[in-house]
């Protein structure tokens, strides 16, 4: 899969760069702004990461907005809240970051689908006044960094706003998630009790069918909040499959299950089919509810009888979404095991593919309706099953399930 990076600079009184200036001279004042707006494409979608630099007054809350020249379609998004009309796209400051002072820096991401070209917007705005022309570096990544510092807001907003907000968001949630991040109903597990570097406690690992390659461990390098995560380094083909099973973190529900976690990863996800997460359905043989990606985007699976949803058709691809490399996302799920209804959301955001509301739906869920479907969930299996091509290295954290939805 060809993945191509832009970077795009829209500047303001920048010396010593050798990078074109626009839209400044010796007769008129700084622009109000620089942004550097960063994407990464592959056939049908992109991410992109957009950094702002103020060079105005100081402010309390911003909105970015551009337009895109060609059909570009914004699905989810980090770090700020982003809106589109048609063309003209919108972002504004969440209410962690929305404190900037003259001359700081913010920066936030998101993820679209596009046809043809994935032109780079031309022009940007803060807070209504104009950027400035653009130019583009001489030089400029031609793939993605093979590793990046994810930057990502705290697990909620505080309660009253800060005196002084950080300029910047900051690089890791608090150690103690706020009691929002798990509802009382829920049981949350941030692997913070786990003492070695073997899965313990109620998380085992496991090998279904064969062992191979594939290792968890428990990781106290990286996190997304506090100081431990759970590493998974999944191997491509089959039987490298490795996963740490959970059977009790499903107890507090008995029909309607809202899960919830944090995943960081490095690799795009592949065309073929992947399985990240699964959970055993004793009301379909025993029998997995795999959620994954196939085609490059997310994806559910039902082992018993390898319905998809969406269905694997371009049009139900790209009502999906890909799963953003190299940063903490927040993925949430339900399944309600009444009328077998499905909805999940990535970053906060709802993904129209992989809703299914009990009506067929063309290129989503008809095929997953074709056979009636009530589950009952009784494990939380996460780890990497390939079954063909496709490796992976993820960092789970910050797991919670319960009957009602935690948030991110």
């Amino acid at each position: 899969m060809r993945r191509r990076g832009i970077a795009l600079v829209v500047s303001g009184l920048v010396a010593g760069t050798g990078m074109i200036v626009a839209g400044a001279s010796a007769a008129t004042a700084a622009i109000g702004c620089n942004v550097t707006y960063t994407a990464n494409s592959w056939s049908t979608g992109f991410t992109a990461d957009v950094k702002v630099t103020n060079n105005g007054p100081a402010v309390s809350a911003w909105t970015v907005t551009w337009s895109y020249a060609g059909d570009q379609r914004v699905t989810g998004a980090w770090n700020a809240t982003v809106t589109q009309t048609g063309t003209a796209v919108s972002a504004a400051s969440v209410a962690w970051n929305g404190s900037l002072a003259t001359g700081a820096s913010t920066s936030f991401g998101f993820q679209g689908t596009y046809t043809g070209t994935n032109a780079t917007p031309t022009a940007f705005a803060l807070n209504g006044v104009a950027c400035g022309e653009t130019t583009t570096p001489t030089t400029g990544p031609t793939t993605a960094p093979t590793t990046t510092t994810p930057t990502t807001p705290p697990t909620t907003s505080p309660t009253t706003p800060p005196t002084t907000a950080p300029t910047t968001p900051p690089t890791t949630s608090p150690t103690t998630p706020p009691a929002q991040n798990c509802v009382a109903t829920a049981v949350c597990d941030g692997f913070e009790q786990q003492t070695g570097t073997a899965p313990g406690g109620n998380w085992a690992v496991t090998y279904p069918d064969c062992s191979g390659a594939g290792t968890a461990t428990i990781d106290k390098t990286a996190a997304h909040s506090g100081s431990t995560s759970l590493k998974v380094s999944g191997a491509e083909g089959y039987c490298n499959h490795v996963f740490v099973r959970n059977t009790a973190i499903l107890g507090t529900t008995s029909n309607v299950w809202y899960v919830r976690y944090w995943v960081r990863h490095t690799t795009a996800l592949p065309a073929s089919h992947v399985t990240a997460v699964a959970l055993a359905d004793a009301n379909d043989g025993g029998k997995d509810l795999r959620f994954g990606g196939q085609n490059g985007a997310l994806q559910f699976n039902r082992a018993s009888d390898d319905a998809t949803l969406p269905e694997q058709s371009p049009a139900g691809v790209a009502l999906s979404a890909p799963l953003p490399v190299n940063t903490w996302n927040c993925v949430e799920f339900k399944v309600d095991g009444r009328d077998g209804t499905m909805e999940t959301w990535l970053n906060g955001t709802s993904v129209p593919g992989l809703l299914e509301d009990g009506t067929p739906t063309h290129d989503i869920d008809s095929q997953w309706l074709n056979k009636t479907w009530r589950p009952a969930l009784t494990d939380l299996k996460l780890g990497w099953e390939s079954y063909g091509q496709g490796a992976d290295t993820l960092w789970y954290d910050d797991v919670a399930v319960s009957a009602m939805r935690n948030g991110c």
